[in-house]
């Protein structure tokens, strides 16, 4: 892409905490910084992606089919570390190419998922690299991109919010196209997220909650439903995860419980926000 066009995508995507329009609206997009392999200098490219488990996404090089890998894939070569930043956070990562048939099943999956990445194959001799992501561990509490603990809490939110409803369309295409199955990358993107909000949850029932309790007593009463709906929402996330990991998904069954832990998971992230941003911004 020109680097007009890239900046204007860079811009979009942190003024609304990873939303953008246009040529990227509705695509998992991300922004990957790599440090030039000649340069040395920070280079940031938005990027497509694949989730691919909890601390780990998957980059294609495509270069839309051009005979020559992109840029952003020879910085990473030379400089393994790079910077990801999703929307919602900013992070460290470990990029690892992958070969062989981890690559082959890798592509597979995503060609499963849009055919348009078997057009670029065709259109180029070389063959197209697939990159592995993996977040590096930091000390501390994660780098959420807000300027306020009440600000986290909306952001973090949306991304789920976000990510659930593209779940939803790839089912709803799914059933459109009338398959028997679900596709591997699409069960893929269900566990990814189910796992995603197992750990946020559980962060704030160890974390958050009990600071809470302990500096506004007043706030109990909410703080228990807060934590029996986690309750209820991870017996609904169980509920998706055996869906999805069925010998022989039910695509039916998988999209029935989609649609649960959206209703439900929806009336939660809107209460908790009701409850728990005014006192937060407030502290």
């Amino acid at each position: 892409m020109p680097n007009d066009f890239n900046q204007q995508v860079i811009d979009e995507f942190r003024a609304n905490k990873g939303r953008v329009g246009g040529y990227f609206e509705g695509a998992r997009l991300i922004l990957l910084t790599t440090t030039g392999a000649r340069t040395g200098r920070p280079h940031t490219t938005p990027v497509g992606y694949l989730p691919d488990g909890g601390d780990c996404v998957l980059v294609i090089a495509s270069a839309a089919g051009s005979p020559k890998h992109p840029a952003w894939f020879h910085n990473l070569v030379a400089n393994p570390r790079v910077t990801i930043e999703s929307g919602a956070f900013t992070y460290e990562a470990r990029a690892v190419v992958l070969d062989g048939e981890e690559r082959d099943q890798a592509f597979a999956r995503a060609v499963e998922a849009e055919p348009g990445w078997a057009a670029y194959q065709e259109k180029t001799e070389r063959v197209i690299p697939v990159v592995a992501l993996y977040e590096i561990a930091q000390d501390g509490p994660p780098n959420i991109n807000a300027s306020s603990m009440g600000e986290a809490i909306k952001v973090v939110h949306d991304a789920f919010r976000r990510e659930l409803a593209l779940i939803r369309e790839e089912m709803s295409k799914s059933g459109e196209k009338g398959g028997s199955t679900l596709g591997a990358q699409l069960r893929v993107n269900c566990l990814t997220f189910c796992a995603g909000l197992h750990n946020h949850h559980t962060g704030e029932d160890l974390g958050m909650f009990p600071v809470l309790a302990d500096r506004h007593p007043e706030f109990a009463p909410a703080l228990a439903r807060l934590r029996e709906e986690h309750e209820h929402i991870a017996a609904l996330v169980e509920d998706l995860r055996r869906a999805v990991t069925a010998e022989h998904p039910d695509p039916d069954a998988a999209r029935t419980e989609v649609e649960r832990l959206t209703t439900e998971l929806e009336a939660h992230l809107t209460y908790e926000e009701e409850q728990l941003i005014p006192i937060l911004d407030a502290a």
